[in-house]
């Protein structure tokens, strides 16, 4: 008997993800601010990426080194709910630099900062991720962190406007706004805070200390006599491709992103003070497929999914639109976008609830959209790049879904290597600055992202027939309208 989602646990979890999105979006509104100010080629501006997302591997490195050096699995030592609170803390150390970093205008204390904070990161992602897919039936584990994932892009999707809001003193697109690089600190110190608060509720909330990891890995076989009990985490090749996967998935999100507004600001001559909505929008498309695939978690008749999986985006399109009438910020160069969320959804159907399937969909329709980008011009290319978010959005939960199926008690350890992979985001988000520079051009730099998905659409292949022969198969999911 599949289990029921525990939502009262859950949604105390996704507080964390909410976090997670808000301070990644918001480091696309820094980027252009510090290299305008600072006079910072397009490279040097991106290693405000590359010092967030590699915290993520240095985090993970530490967990393993302390947990060897231990003899134990740190999560499972000091409790699942503890570790996201640890974890909370140390992010909170990181966001006060940015208050001499602020007042001395030093981008190198910044990307201290951010590196603290991504180091918090860490440790939260590696015992929150696997939380999310064992509150309830593991078959239903990616449906359940497309809803987290959705709540983390309602983060990016209010980020990028209200760090645009503190940065540059006004939300309104029609007034050329001064940016001041000390109003930086305001968001980040009472970010810290919220951190601080929020640390504090975990300790004391109903999630889950303990998991026992051994009895998940055999709920999500269809023939347990197939479940192996390797002796090492690295004995497993789903694991070891889905930490390539997650390094290229990470890559091509955070770099498509990162490298907007320089493509706004070249292609489109868009002002930095302006991009805010089209960052906005980019990662609100990753809120509108998130949305979307969450449907499949919830207990409604198969009816009920199947006409939800048509509004949901919709309803996620309209928060975007929602957000940016208040803000005052111009939408109507955003009108036809619906027409574009069409093609998210036709995948969303053609899947039928199988990440391997959904995988190598949307990786093979974010080909094609890149493609678009770099062959068009003016706004059916910012449409084409921006809608890279749609085709991103439900690959993190289909990577980590069939990543750490099957690994039982290794399931923290291969959690902490597939988040020491989010270094993809800023390694990829810097060869792709390099390139943008030196050889390709800021247009033709996205070749860095067809790479990637191309990856994607191999790995999806592949993980279903290693994880048909370990006794897994999702092809056996019961269809319920999921991703």
């Amino acid at each position: 008997m599949s289990q029921q989602t525990k939502w009262s646990q859950f949604s105390v979890l996704i507080t964390v993800f909410f976090f997670w999105g808000f301070v990644a979006a918001s480091n696309d509104i820094l980027i252009p601010v510090f290299k305008d100010k600072l006079h910072l080629s397009q490279l040097q501006s991106q290693m405000v990426s590359f010092a967030f997302y590699v915290a993520y591997t240095v985090g993970s490195v530490i967990y393993f080194i302390i947990s060897k050096a231990t003899g134990g699995d740190i999560l499972n030592r000091i409790g699942f709910r503890n570790g996201i609170s640890l974890g909370l803390v140390i992010s909170a150390l990181g966001t006060l630099l940015f208050y001499p970093a602020a007042q001395t205008a030093s981008f190198t204390i910044m990307i201290t900062g951010l590196f603290i904070v991504g180091l918090g990161f860490s440790l939260q992602q590696t015992a929150a991720n696997p939380l999310a897919i064992v509150m309830g039936d593991p078959k239903t584990g990616a449906q359940r962190l497309s809803l987290a994932g959705g709540i983390n892009n309602f983060g990016t999707t209010i980020g990028p406007l209200l760090v645009s809001f503190a940065i540059f003193g006004s939300v309104t697109a029609n007034t050329e706004a001064v940016a001041s690089i000390e109003s930086v600190k305001t968001p980040y110190l009472i970010l810290g805070a919220v951190f601080i608060l929020v640390a504090i509720i975990f300790r004391f909330s109903s999630v889950p200390n303990k998991i026992d990891l051994d009895k998940v890995a055999a709920e999500e076989a269809d023939n347990v006599n197939k479940v192996e009990h390797e002796r090492s985490v690295f004995s497993y090749p789903q694991l070891i491709m889905g930490m390539i996967g997650i390094f290229v998935y990470v890559g091509v999100e955070v770099a498509t992103a990162s490298n907007l507004p320089a493509f706004l600001q070249k292609d489109l001559d868009i002002s930095t003070d302006k991009v805010a909505p089209f960052i906005s929008l980019y990662w609100a498309s990753l809120m509108i497929g998130r949305w979307t695939q969450s449907v499949g978690a919830f207990d409604l008749s198969k009816g009920a999914k199947q006409v939800l999986r048509f509004f949901m985006p919709y309803i996620a399109f309209g928060v975007f639109i929602l957000v940016n009438v208040i803000a005052n910020h111009d939408v109507t160069p955003f009108y036809y976008y619906p027409f574009v969320i069409v093609a998210m959804i036709a995948g969303d159907i053609l899947s039928k609830g199988n990440p391997a399937r959904l995988l190598l969909i949307y990786s093979s329709f974010g080909i094609i959209a890149l493609f678009i980008g770099m062959l068009t011009k003016g706004m059916v290319s910012a449409y084409a790049f921006m809608s890279v978010g749609l085709f991103c959005s439900t690959l993190w939960p289909c990577i980590f879904t069939l990543a750490i199926a099957g690994l039982g008690r290794h399931t923290n350890e291969g959690a902490s290597f597939l988040i020491m992979m989010i270094m993809g985001g800023g390694i990829v988000s810097l060869l792709q600055g390099f390139l943008a520079d030196n050889v390709l051009g800021i247009q033709w730099s996205y070749l860095v992202g067809v790479c990637c998905f191309l990856y994607l659409a191999f790995y999806a292949i592949r993980v279903k027939a290693v994880l048909k022969a370990q006794g897994i198969d999702y092809d056996h999911l019961e269809s319920s309208g999921g991703h």
